[in-house]
């Protein structure tokens, strides 16, 4: 990595969960100067950055922490597995559009030469090979249907300012299943490989896993989203790039590499009375490795790191905010 961002003033919205953890070490490391905007609790923001606690779906916030910024990486999202967007979809949506909206209208006032927004795999209709350019030829899968639209809310606003206000350093990625140290352990909306690895180690048994096992997905570690990011950030191409492994791997054989790290292996109850979700998730990556991308970590090196690391931070690893405490109303 270029020193790109070395001296520049970085706001990462969002810089306090999974990715953004990751791509704050990374920033900090090329000695830019960060600022991290964010509802989660501080102890998750990093030590040598600026921690501002804001409510970024108002617009008056958005400016504030934008306010001086030389670039701006808007990961912001509501953490919900597909069947709580599915079946709880009004908060998320409100949530994810609206801080999509505002924050790239502050980032645009305020000045900020360049920003990138984290779109979502749910943009995606089903299809063998998910390839950028297919997006709008189709409609989101009906079991991302509403992440799918509003994270195409965000994409189409990305394309608006660049079309009527010429601002080409401008950038949108779509990162495939990432999973990770600081990810969502918790409760009823946490995804596949958090959900599978909190049980796992709580020494449920049997183990049981949602669908039959053969529904296919592309993992990818956070800490190799993050650097993704950093050279699209840095490189601005005008069209959407996936961040993926490019490699479909069975949730069965996730299972077998999660419990492989365990000391007594439980058995496996296939629930197949569950949602399973699309049969196959793949991300066609080449237009990534033409900007120089590649991921590093393997799924069974990911994995045990991340098992290893909820391990030792079980007790902490839900000290996040999450939208769906805020009551109904």
């Amino acid at each position: 990595m270029s020193n790109f961002f070395s001296g520049k003033k970085v706001l990462v919205a969002g810089g306090t969960g999974m990715i953004g953890i990751q791509l704050v070490k990374i920033l900090a490391k090329l000695e830019a100067s960060v600022r991290i905007a964010s509802l989660d609790d501080s102890s998750r923001a990093h030590p040598e950055a600026e921690f501002m606690c804001k409510d970024l779906t108002r617009l008056d916030n958005c400016l504030d922490v934008c306010h001086g910024m030389d670039f701006v990486f808007n990961l912001l999202g509501v953490k919900a597995s597909p069947d709580i967007a599915s079946n709880k979809p009004a908060r998320f949506m409100y949530s994810t559009v609206l801080m999509e909206m505002n924050m790239l209208e502050a980032a645009y006032r305020e000045g900020v030469s360049g920003y990138l927004l984290t779109s979502s795999v749910g943009v995606y209709a089903p299809a063998e090979i998910l390839n950028e350019d297919d997006v709008w030829k189709t409609f989101p899968s009906p079991n991302d249907w509403f992440t799918g639209w509003s994270k195409r809310i965000g994409e189409l606003q990305v394309d608006a300012y660049r079309k009527e206000y010429g601002w080409d350093r401008i950038a949108v990625v779509r990162p495939a299943n990432v999973y990770g140290p600081y990810d969502n352990f918790g409760r009823e909306n946490a995804m596949v490989v958090p959900s599978l690895i909190k049980r796992a180690i709580s020494e449920e048994n049997p183990l049981r896993v949602w669908g039959d096992g053969t529904a296919v997905r592309d993992f990818i570690h956070a800490r190799d989203v993050a650097w993704g990011m950093l050279l699209v950030a840095e490189k601005m191409p005008e069209k959407p790039v996936n961040l993926g492994s490019g490699v479909g791997v069975s949730i069965k054989t996730l299972t077998e590499i999660i419990i492989s790290n365990l000391p007594e292996k439980p058995e496996v109850l296939w629930d197949e009375s569950k949602a399973r979700g699309d049969d196959q998730r793949v991300l066609n990556v080449s237009r990534a490795k033409g900007l120089g991308f590649e991921p590093k970590i393997s799924l069974e090196q990911g994995i045990k790191e991340t098992m290893d690391w909820y391990r030792e931070h079980k007790d902490i690893s839900d000290m996040r905010y999450d939208v769906y405490d805020r009551p109904d109303s």
